[in-house]
């Protein structure tokens, strides 16, 4: 009966991590995609260039760049964020084009416009995780349907 429970569980767990990825994402995709169509720039100084380390269970370490970019909105006020996986050369410093939406400027992107290579991406990182989930569900039904 536990290892049955166990059956379920897991794969619940895994399938719901990859849910939360998926919302996460595409939610991101269209916050960029949405300040690349309002058609607002500014010019944003990086006030702050750095990487971040993480090491997984398996030992293996993955690098993240990070920008803190400030730029005055159209309204006049000083708007600072963050974002990841900027390119490596832009630092302290630099002035950079960010493009932002009018109600949410703290959502705001130094990403240079690229919709056919972001939407690639996104329909690649989603079939994936829509193949773990698929998964998940299949390993759940199947393990339903085990005697134990």
């Amino acid at each position: 009966m536990a290892m049955q429970v166990l059956f379920l569980i897991v794969p619940v767990f895994i399938a719901s991590v990859a849910l939360f990825m998926a919302v996460t994402l595409t939610r991101r995709s269209m916050q960029v995609r949405r300040a690349w169509a309002s058609g607002l720039t500014a010019e944003a100084r990086c006030l702050r260039a750095f990487t971040s380390t993480r090491r997984d269970s398996d030992g293996h370490r993955s690098t993240t760049q990070h920008h803190v970019y400030e730029f005055t909105a159209g309204d006049g006020r000083p708007v600072r964020f963050e974002e990841t996986n900027g390119p490596a050369t832009t630092v302290q410093g630099d002035v950079v084009t960010v493009y932002y939406t009018a109600d949410r400027p703290d959502r705001a992107t130094a990403h240079a416009p690229a919709p056919v290579r972001a939407a690639a991406g996104m329909v690649l990182l989603l079939g994936f995780l829509g193949l773990v989930v698929a998964f998940c569900v299949f390993f759940v039904v199947a393990a339903a349907e085990m005697p134990f």
